[in-house]
């Protein structure tokens, strides 16, 4: 599966890590303390048992139903401050003469529009901030203009308000189905409600999400996406038009059966908050629906203090379309570089995603780089407020 397996285009890997940051015999469910000083290994492990007692919010399912004869609609793209679309970073499901538009509207938005992939509803969007500083962005909302699909995005600094920074976004679409072990499933709540959902195993599963007791919680489960081992990748993104915001993947749990994921969500200030938010998990398919053609891989930073480099465990969280190798390693504090071998190219794109229990969020220190033979992505960045720490993280890039 080109599971951190060996190296290509003169990648090395050394020092790797022996421990296990999953409980993978574990079956009773366990809570997570509060507590910043237990090591990694320990704060992952217990994340990713995710039991929590669910509550009373009510969720009138809407969805946008999918059907086999339907064509999956994407794109990405890289703005750069204020609203200059990077040429050689947007692609999608449009022909190659259209192009990506942006148009800066209030304070740290930016209006994005994708060509020719206009919905009326469904989908999903995400979006990571490109940033030296403690930036982040979440996703006001996405809807039709005239054949176009328009994306709000809207990017703050903390304890500063609204900023105009970098980032990089998606949308994407989903209509049609796969073989496992591949898999891909999305899910938009829109602060009440599902409002998108979709389950690449097949028309009769259906992905839920469950508001749970205590605030900035839901549990997320994607029937029949399962895997026997921690597999894949997570991406979480606030939505919300009215207030700052920013979710994480808060913990995680499978089973052959079934993906259970928590969402959680923050306030600018870092206090749990009732929010709508998309999250998409992909399982050797790339973030968006893109034809095969495109080259992706995915990692999950699940020791971020490990001081070389490393592998992170169980193998599946790491995966490389191109059987190239992944490598992780730490330049300083809160910096952390991936290396994808094998998927030098043009038109890409990088998502990132905090994990764990707190406020912590992560960014892209500066955008990626791509080589001959494999791209760099320097640095993911993690912040606990304006501090930058060590934080677990989940990668995931893909390219044309």
């Amino acid at each position: 599966m080109g599971l951190l397996n060996g190296p290509a285009g003169g990648l090395s890997r050394t020092g790797e890590h022996t421990h296990a940051p999953f409980p993978l015999t574990t079956t009773t469910p366990m809570w997570m303390k509060d507590d910043m000083r237990r090591p990694w290994a320990v704060i992952v492990r217990t994340l990713c048992i995710a039991a929590l007692a669910a509550t009373g919010l009510a969720t009138t399912t809407t969805t946008a139903a999918a059907t086999a004869t339907e064509l999956p609609r994407w794109g990405f793209a890289v703005v750069r401050g204020g609203a200059v679309v990077d040429s050689r970073r947007q692609a999608g499901s449009w022909p190659d003469e259209l192009k990506v538009e942006a148009t800066a509207g209030d304070p740290g938005q930016v209006l994005v529009r994708f060509p020719q992939i206009g919905m009326a509803a469904g989908g999903v969007a995400h979006v990571t901030a490109i940033s030296q500083s403690a930036d982040w962005c979440q996703i006001q909302g996405w809807w039709q203009s005239g054949a176009d699909e328009i994306v709000a995005v809207q990017c703050h600094r903390y304890g500063v308000g609204p900023i105009a920074s970098w980032f990089s976004v998606t949308f994407g679409y989903s209509p049609q189905y796969l073989p496992a072990p591949q898999a891909f499933g999305y899910v938009h709540w829109n602060g009440s409600a599902v409002a998108a959902r979709f389950n690449s195993s097949a028309p009769t599963a259906v992905n839920t999400a469950e508001p749970l007791t205590a605030p900035g919680l839901w549990r997320v489960t994607l029937p029949r996406l399962g895997s026997a081992d921690y597999a894949g990748n997570i991406q979480v993104t606030a939505v919300d038009s009215a207030v700052p915001a920013r979710c994480k993947l808060g913990g995680w749990n499978t089973t052959t059966a079934a993906q259970s994921i928590v969402v959680r969500c923050y306030d600018a200030t870092g206090t749990p908050l009732n929010t709508g938010w998309s999250l998409t998990y992909h399982r050797e398919r790339a973030l968006t629906w893109t034809p095969p053609s495109y080259r992706f891989a995915y990692t999950f930073d699940n020791l971020p203090d490990t001081p070389g480099v490393y592998r992170p465990t169980p193998y599946q969280v790491s995966y490389n379309s191109q059987s190239g190798g992944v490598q992780l390693s730490r330049s300083a504090v809160a910096r952390r570089q991936v290396i994808f071998g094998g998927l030098s190219g043009y038109r890409d794109n990088v998502q990132v995603t905090a994990f764990g229990y707190g406020s912590e969020f992560c960014n892209l220190f500066t955008p990626w780089e791509s080589y001959s033979a494999y791209v760099s992505i320097r640095y993911v960045t993690c912040y606990n407020g304006a501090v930058q720490v060590d934080h677990p993280a989940m990668i995931t890039y893909l390219t044309r």
